[in-house]
């Protein structure tokens, strides 16, 4: 009998990522798994929820980059633990990766852990890290035909982001458009249409969070 490699690699992701999801459990941890193309805004979206909400929930971030500790820095001068993991030339994060990076984390003083994914919208949508939701984010000027182009992605959303809303006047981007396919794709997926440098949206995404920590 044959085994693809393919298929031992997601097998051993999926022990991984069970061992992952009984840690969150143990320690009572709502984990957001966050995929989005490169620059569409994660790390400044992460960075102003740490800030916003502070006083109501602990948030803690796993940052997954091929190269660079720049976005957990960024993350830490919020006042938040972060924790870098570079993938060395990989374009998505391993539960495994994850596995090994909780341990270097303050767990029991968090409610919500955020693994910041690599920046790509077709391998991390394959690899469960062992979160309990999944947040897509897509910018304004990345176009409007990423969930035409990626089904798969936008179709294992629990909620999905469209940032960058305080460009929409500039920028060719057919919001009804993008609306109507995520809806098509994934209609039980939440929505919010957000600025996070403008602030636009925001409070229905931190009340999305609230419910779920």
């Amino acid at each position: 009998m044959k085994v693809s490699l393919n298929k031992k690699i997601l097998d051993k992701n999926e022990e991984c990522a069970m061992q992952n999801r009984a840690f969150f459990a143990e320690n009572n941890i709502v984990c957001i798994n966050v995929i989005s193309s490169p620059g569409s805004g994660k790390t400044t979206i992460l960075s102003r929820t740490i800030l916003d909400t502070k006083k109501e929930i602990k948030i803690g971030v796993v940052e997954g980059d091929i190269k660079t500790d720049t976005d957990a820095e960024k993350i830490r001068t919020t006042g938040a633990p972060a924790i870098q993991i570079e993938t060395k030339g990989a374009c998505h994060l391993s539960a495994e990766q994850v596995e090994k990076a909780l341990s270097a984390i303050p767990a029991k003083e968090l409610d919500i852990i955020f693994i910041e994914n690599v920046g790509n919208l077709v391998c991390p949508s394959s690899f469960d890290l062992g979160e309990k939701k999944r947040v897509v984010v897509l910018s304004v000027p990345e176009g409007d035909d990423k969930p035409t182009k990626y089904p798969g992605t936008f179709a294992k959303a629990d909620v999905i982001l469209i940032n960058k809303m305080d460009l929409i006047d500039y920028i060719d981007f057919d919001l009804d458009k993008v609306l109507s396919e995520i809806n098509r794709l994934n209609p039980g997926a939440d929505i919010f249409q957000i600025s996070a440098t403008r602030g636009d949206g925001l409070d229905e995404w931190y009340n999305w969070l609230k419910s779920v920590k």
